[in-house]
């Protein structure tokens, strides 16, 4: 892992800053090129998108950046958007050969950005002529672009239907600007409309009959829906000014328009986006973040290192506690919490209890909530055939094919953690796709 950088606190000041052409050189050349015929590099077995790491590292090693640009759009039709977002510390870089002797794992991800950013065409490619089916995906985001890509690759026509004004989903709206602001997602979306690749913006399909619609329209559907709004506690005093959910939040961020903050905030949520939004708000200006989180610190689901990064810039933690109401006079001014134990319940899951009578209080001019997102289970009463468990959509694994034969989805709705896992379940969801238009089992 490299080491953290502790960042200006500007709301837009990136995490992973480029590379100079001479930086780039000098930290590819520490890469062992390891991997060959017989045993794959362990980097590229960690990507999900089955980039050809040594590959494009050994291009830019030579000054061939334009060729390293070719093997990662190859692969990943997101690849520079992956390069600024992906958890790298748990997938390429963690699994870099260095790491394992005690070294700095090679910087990946800045040296596919490096690439990335070095084609200008990113990942063009021309359509074959005719034939194909006809496709509608539902969802703009990183599972819907990939899906549309490689479906047009190979001959299909396919619309885009979004229900947002521009493309991107999650990228464009809800991941923090210190990770990724919107370039280069025009660049890599430019190749889909050259290959004829149709947009449909400002379209929320909602009801039996739209579906039904789309159904007379297309020989395949794939959904691209991500997860819905941020899940509501609705607890007493959410309505003040200075609360807000997470999701507005970062779009606010992401839409020029970022929050005034006051000089503490606390974040409710153990997960990448509740660290996204403590870590935002100290570069908005905050002097105090504290993250309050009900279960232990191994229990998280953010990644490790995450809340490591998060500490070191001055983030606090607060394990084993919940809020249960928001106080003060319009504006909020504090956050009365309860502690909170773990207890093994009948069914043998550990699950957080409150310990009676244990409260205590946080002065906090704002907090941010950012417990989860909410599936979006309506789409059972709209499409026969779907249905969902534990809160995702369920998919053949190995197909991304639901119980209803015409419908396909990957992404968010199905589970999945990161932008380069949607790549992964959308590359493989499309070639089951072709394969389904072209009447195969």
């Amino acid at each position: 892992m490299e080491p953290v950088a502790l960042v200006e606190h500007a709301p837009f000041a990136e995490l992973k800053p480029p590379f100079t052409p001479m930086e780039a050189q000098t930290e590819a050349s520490r890469c062992l090129d390891c991997g060959g015929p017989y045993a794959p590099a362990p980097c590229s077995v960690a990507c999900p998108s089955g980039i050809d790491v040594p590959g494009f590292i050994k291009a830019l090693r030579r000054g061939e950046s334009q060729r390293a640009g070719q093997i990662v759009f190859s692969a990943n039709p997101l690849a520079g958007t992956c390069a600024r977002v992906c958890p790298t510390p748990v997938l390429c870089e963690g699994a870099c050969v260095l790491s394992h002797v005690g070294q700095r794992p090679v910087a990946i991800g800045r040296l596919q950005r490096t690439a990335a950013d070095a084609v200008a065409n990113r990942a063009a490619f021309t359509a074959p002529a005719g034939g194909g089916g006809r496709v509608a995906v539902v969802g703009a985001g990183p599972s819907g672009l990939v899906c549309a890509s490689e479906l047009a690759r190979l001959g299909h026509q396919v619309t885009i239907y979004d229900e947002n004004p521009a493309p991107g989903g999650l990228i464009r709206y809800a991941i923090a600007p210190y990770r990724q602001r919107v370039a280069p997602l025009e660049d890599e979306i430019e190749p889909l409309r050259q290959a004829g690749v149709a947009f449909r913006f400002n379209t929320r399909l909602t009801g039996r009959s739209a579906f039904l619609a789309l159904e007379a329209e297309c020989d395949a559907i794939f959904l691209g829906i991500g997860l819905g709004a941020d899940v509501n506690p609705e607890l007493p005093g959410q309505n003040l000014f200075g609360v807000w959910q997470a999701l507005p939040f970062i779009r606010a961020l992401k839409d020029g328009h970022p929050p005034l903050v006051g000089r503490s905030t606390v974040v409710i949520g153990g997960g990448n986006t509740a660290l996204d939004a403590a870590r935002e708000a100290l570069r908005l200006g905050s002097d105090q973040v504290t993250v309050i989180y009900r279960r232990d610190r191994r229990s998280m689901p953010a990644y490790p290192y995450e809340v490591s990064e998060a500490e070191a810039e001055g983030v606090r933690f607060h394990w084993l506690a919940a809020p249960v109401r928001f106080v003060g006079d319009a504006w909020l001014e504090r956050v009365e919490c309860q502690y909170q134990e773990l207890a093994t319940g009948a069914d043998g899951r550990v699950r957080p209890q409150p310990v009676p009578g244990a409260l205590f209080s946080i002065a906090a001019e704002n907090a941010i909530l950012a417990i989860g997102q909410t599936a979006r289970a309506q789409f059972t009463e709209w499409v026969p055939g779907l249905r969902f468990e534990q809160g995702r959509l369920a998919v053949d694994d190995n197909t991304g094919q639901t119980d209803n034969p015409r419908y396909f989805a990957a992404g968010d709705a199905v589970g999945g953690v990161s932008v380069v896992q949607a790549v992964q379940s959308a590359k493989r969801a499309a070639q089951a796709i072709h394969r389904y238009l072209a009447g195969e089992d």
